[in-house]
């Protein structure tokens, strides 16, 4: 017996391709502003061509977006369910267009910051929204396909990103790499109201308000005692220990809370599947240790690299270009290999590339960058695809926006505790290593408090360089910024080491399909069409 809603078999037709090409769009909005800040943040570190930030505000203008996006996007799923996804794409393009052009007149890094985090707002509001309108507007048997160009869609972003954001700040100032997501928002919104239709499901959700804060503070805790342990504190500190601690009484409290709660934010039957839990730990872990190599290999490629924002954009052309080959090649590879393998490969994939930069230096070719870069990115691609598919064949309709939702926050709070872990590493190994460094003295015009800045950032440490003409400055804190580097990519190689493990233990679709899963707790006995789409994706 199938269980479509009606509104999904009378928004199925021909109509849909023309909804996934808007839907596409407004989702890579999303990638689009991550990956043009990661060409901007040398530039937001120039005291005189950007605002001077330092590297706890850098990582907190990353982590803003990110923590605020991951903590609302189990409201952003309940908006879905409740008033039907058009409604929360229009809402959220909206809410992301007016954050993007506040981001760009900002004054200050706090301002910046602030900025982002409404952006991450919006974003919670797109993301969810997106996935959900192809669940239900795209026939079951074009269902993976669609999908797989959903996935896609962050390596069209990964790809224009940079290369817009480098080609901007070479010509106008840096708020320009914001102020460009306010166009492409219109569209995206007149493309929506043109041929988006209205989906709303058989239930409507309540948001569950105590379940976002606690779930956003919780998350905050978190982040915060890690990048204050990358500024120099103690683990056992009190800047350091008690948000940690605080942060997971207020997490622990909200799993706890969405137990019991009548309409849940994050609704914990859908983990009751094996499959699901396998990928939304896989997710996490990959997302993860992406976004922290992502972190500091943008610092690499304009710092010891040398290369300029539009040179570094070009260079990392080669990721998105491997994320869309991937994305688009899964399918084909798990009706061949079976998704728990293809997924494996591609996470073991990419811990290969991180180990690469074990011997990257201020001399290695761009060529052997961009290759890395390349393999990097179609793991990342075999990953998305299968993991998504998996995840949302048992998902019933009526809580697609739920199953997106995680699906979702998975990826960004990833992304949160990986720029946080990468930071933070990266931040304490170059604080370290320039401690025990001899820098030019005040005879040299570097005076005390100039000295603090160069041991704290080498973005700061290079501008006085070149300010005070000391070469010997920059070759300094680029040895420093090297050897973090390297510690930060060891244990970024570690983590997706770790993903792997889970996904070749974890990551059974047949063993999820089989027994007693139509009655897993999700509320239908969706065991046979989970299993024929297990079959689709090639899950075995």
């Amino acid at each position: 017996m199938s269980t479509v809603s009606p509104t999904e078999e009378k928004a199925a037709p021909s109509r849909s391709w023309p909804v996934l090409v808007v839907v596409v769009c407004a989702q890579m909005l999303i990638w689009l502003d991550t990956s043009v800040l990661n060409v901007a943040v040398t530039t937001l570190a120039d005291p005189d061509e950007g605002l001077g930030a330092t590297p706890a505000e850098l990582e907190w203008v990353a982590s803003a977006y990110t923590l605020v996006f991951a903590g609302t996007l189990f409201a952003g799923g309940a908006l879905a369910d409740r008033f039907g996804p058009r409604t929360t794409l229009i809402a959220g393009l909206a809410l992301f267009g007016a954050a993007s052009g506040a981001g760009a007149f900002a004054s200050s890094p706090a301002w910046l910051i602030v900025a982002r985090a409404f952006m991450g707002a919006g974003s919670a509001l797109l993301m969810p929204a997106t996935l959900s309108v192809i669940v239900q507007s795209t026939p079951e048997e074009k269902r993976t396909r669609a999908i797989a160009i959903w996935s896609s869609s962050s390596g069209l972003g990964v790809a224009v990103g940079p290369v817009v954001g480098g080609a901007l700040l070479s010509h106008f100032w840096w708020g320009s790499v914001f102020l460009v997501n306010v166009p492409i928002v219109a569209l995206c919104l007149a493309g929506v109201v043109a041929v988006v239709p209205e989906l709303k499901g058989p239930r409507r959700r309540v948001l569950d308000l105590p379940g976002m804060g606690l779930s956003v503070l919780g998350l905050g805790g978190v982040v915060y005692g890690i990048i204050e342990l990358g500024n120099g504190r103690t683990w056992y500190g009190p800047h350091v220990l008690l948000p940690l601690l605080l942060g997971g009484a207020l997490l622990t409290a909200f799993v706890a809370g969405q137990r019991r709660s009548p309409a849940p934010s994050l609704d914990l039957r859908l983990f009751r599947q094996p499959g699901f839990t396998a990928g939304s730990v896989v997710l996490l872990i990959a997302f993860m240790a992406l976004a922290g190599h992502l972190f500091y290999a943008a610092f690499y490629l304009q710092g010891p690299r040398g290369l300029s924002p539009a040179d570094a954009g070009t260079v990392m052309i080669a990721a998105a270009v491997g994320i869309v080959l991937g994305s688009q090649a899964s399918p084909a590879m798990s009706r061949l290999l079976s998704a728990r393998w293809t997924v494996a490969a591609g996470v073991l994939a990419t811990a290969a590339t991180y180990v690469g930069y074990l011997w990257f230096d201020g001399r290695t070719p761009v060529l052997t960058v961009a290759a890395l870069l390349w393999v990097q990115g179609f793991g990342m691609g075999l990953v998305g695809t299968p993991v998504t598919a998996v995840m949302m064949s048992g998902v019933p309709p009526h809580l697609a926006g739920a199953g997106s939702a995680v699906n979702s926050v998975t990826r960004q709070v990833g992304g949160t505790l990986g720029v946080a872990m990468a930071g933070s590493v990266l931040s304490g190994v170059y604080r370290a290593r320039m401690a025990d460094a001899e820098l030019p003295g005040d005879a040299q015009g570097l005076t005390v408090s100039a000295e603090e800045q160069a041991r704290t950032s080498a973005e700061a440490a290079r501008s006085l360089a070149g300010s005070l003409r000391l070469p010997e400055l920059a070759a300094t804190a680029d040895r420093a910024f090297l050897d973090a580097m390297y510690a930060a990519t060891f244990w970024t190689a570690v983590l997706a080491l770790v993903g792997f493990a889970v996904c070749v233990v974890g990551l059974r679709v047949r063993d999820v399909n089989s027994g007693n899963s139509g009655n897993s707790g999700t509320g239908t006995s969706e065991a046979g069409k989970a299993q024929e789409q297990g079959r689709g994706t090639g899950a075995r």
